[in-house]
């Protein structure tokens, strides 16, 4: 690391023309509020962040079924360049200068984290009727991974992690234990159909790996994330018309109109990705055929 370079980097995943426009976004926004902070994104175009010195942008293509847990290779990338790594999903927004000299213990800091066996009794009683037999199972699933990975659902130590902003911090080599641990309980959440278990996946690796999990306001990082602000607004904490352009910048990427001919080759990308990579889960999970199948 050069001298006066920044021991904390920014990262984030940006996979397809949606999430790279966001990508960019977000770049201009650590480029403003952040100055000498470097980005490190995964991407499947990176030529496309060439003309931002601060961006690393390293090449990357979908691995995981639902994409969530892709997030792993972006930790793994950016803690290979930096001691300490902020995740941020892609279609976050910086809206605030951010403190040059941000410094966070080891292990992992989550803006939002809480025992897992408190968050499921909150999760599913906030689950309509309808969706609830698929949540139940998605919680069973984490029950019976728990009992292969010994570890004990109820200990404190045992956190669910909001996965939109997260810091890992180095701590002797435990990081790379956590992101293997990661890899196996990915492996089992997708074999058995539940894909965005990215929350339970950073918590359940973390306790494997004797990494700790700590809350931290970050007060230091002021941002938008368009569920998060529309939920401060119901409540009367936010004032729309301060982040109204930020709303219309998201809905302009979210929902930007495209062909027919586009529409079908991103179904037809879809379809094929999706067979290829559960065959690709299959051949991984044979290797360790008791843990995954019995």
């Amino acid at each position: 690391m050069s001298q006066g370079e920044k021991e904390f980097c920014f990262c984030t995943l940006a996979l397809g023309e949606r999430y790279r426009s966001h990508g960019l976004l977000l770049a201009q926004d650590i480029e403003k509020h952040s100055p000498g902070t470097k980005f490190v994104i995964l991407t499947d175009k990176p030529q496309e962040f060439s003309n931002y010195s601060h961006v690393l942008a390293f090449p990357h293509q979908q691995q995981s079924i639902g994409c969530y847990h892709d997030k792993r290779f972006v930790i793994a990338q950016a803690l290979s360049l930096f001691n300490t790594c902020i995740f941020v999903d892609v279609d976050i927004r910086i809206l605030d200068k951010i403190a040059p000299n941000l410094k966070f213990l080891p292990g992992v800091t989550a803006r939002s984290c809480t025992n897992i066996v408190k968050h499921n009794q909150v999760y599913i009683s906030s689950v309509k009727d309808l969706h609830k037999p698929k949540r139940t199972r998605d919680l069973e699933i984490v029950n019976k991974l728990a009992q292969k990975l010994d570890l004990n659902l109820e200990d404190e130590n045992t956190q669910f992690v909001m996965e939109m902003l997260f810091v890992v911090t180095r701590q002797d080599g435990r990081e790379i234990e956590f992101l293997k641990h990661w890899e196996t309980i990915a492996l089992y959440c997708e074999l058995n159909g539940f894909y965005g278990a990215e929350g339970y996946a950073i918590g359940l690796a973390a306790a494997k790996a004797g990494l700790p999990v700590r809350w931290d306001a970050m007060d230091g990082i002021v941002y938008f994330k368009d569920w998060v602000e529309r939920q401060k607004i119901k409540k009367g904490q936010a004032n729309p018309d301060e982040t109204l352009i930020y709303f219309q910048q998201h809905e302009a990427i979210e929902y930007r109109q495209n062909s027919i001919f586009q529409k079908l080759v991103r179904k037809l990308d879809k379809f094929i990705g999706y067979y290829y990579r559960s065959l690709c889960l299959r051949l991984a999970t044979l290797s360790n055929f008791n843990f995954y199948y019995r």
